[in-house]
């Protein structure tokens, strides 16, 4: 009877360690109900795939005080700039200048977004812009434990790439026990296929977010891939940068390799920037925590 009840003791210790460690992979809100996706049009793939009801009006002129430019008040909370940094790194691979938002040290979580073509790290971090999302992602990580980066870098080839694994290097030996997770606008998603491919970031990276970005066929036999990193893809379908056509059918190339961890979000007649403005990143990072490897 001792043995049985001492092995009913650990195997509920177990589930109650368990239970705790699951709590502390899973956000917590913030303006849940502001940023809440628009209606559903259509969903396919048992629920990877959902199609959305984006309009411009709605989302981004009644949404914002200044149309693109500033976003009303109640969608953000520039509290967080209390915790927020410019900073400069050395490294082996040059000097990388990034902003960072939340725990530097000890964070349970990271989040990294790369910028497209033309911007920087301060687009990353500004509070007004893109309906206040870039807030809201700022916010999550403050109020998770976590740290958001947002680095410069000097091009979108092995340079940026090396740059990006160097910081990424640094601070996961700073919280080695954070999920990393890498965001990608527009042509940054260059770098997320690179970080992928790489043996130090392929085999470190916990999930890629696609925002209105690129497909790459060799993230197919990549160290990523083959662990099983989630991919969540947000891409608008009047995107005359990357057409969505192309990007849905590398989602689906994926999707097809044993039930691979992957999600798509198309917002019907968004345009090139509307998946940065418009994706949930509390219930896509909460999801890509269910599926880290």
């Amino acid at each position: 009877m001792f043995f049985r009840f001492l092995f009913a003791l650990l195997v509920a210790i177990g589930f109650a360690v368990q239970a705790a460690h699951s709590q502390t992979l899973s956000l917590k809100p913030f303006k849940d109900d502001l940023f809440a996706y628009p209606a559903a049009l259509s969903t396919g793939d048992n629920g990877a795939y959902t199609v959305l009801d984006y309009h411009e009006m709605r989302d981004i002129n009644q949404r914002d005080e200044v149309p693109e430019k500033r976003v009303r008040a109640q969608y953000t909370d520039p509290g967080v700039r209390k915790v927020q940094q410019d900073l400069m790194l050395k490294t082996d691979a040059g000097d990388i200048r990034h902003v960072a938002v939340g725990r530097t040290e000890g964070a349970s979580i990271i989040v990294l977004y790369l910028h497209g073509q033309g911007g920087s790290r301060k687009q990353g971090v500004d509070d007004f812009t893109f309906g206040g999302n870039f807030n809201r992602i700022k916010n999550l990580m403050a109020a998770n434990n976590g740290l958001y980066l947002s680095p410069d870098f000097p091009d979108f080839g092995d340079k940026g790439a090396a740059q990006v694994a160097a910081l990424i290097g640094h601070y996961a030996q700073q919280s080695p026990g954070a999920k990393i997770f890498v965001a990608c606008g527009s042509m940054g998603g260059m770098i997320c296929w690179k970080l992928a491919d790489r043996k130090d970031t392929g085999s470190r990276i916990n999930g890629l977010l696609l925002l209105g970005s690129l497909w790459d066929d060799s993230f197919l036999t990549s160290p990523a891939f083959k662990r099983r990193v989630p991919v969540f893809f947000g891409q608008g379908s009047h995107d005359v940068v990357f057409p969505v056509e192309k990007q849905e059918a590398f989602f689906r190339s994926i999707l097809a390799k044993k039930s691979y961890p992957t999600r798509f979000v198309r917002f019907e007649t968004g345009t090139h920037g509307t998946p940065i403005r418009m994706v949930d990143w509390r219930g896509a990072l909460n999801w890509m925590l269910t599926k880290a490897p």
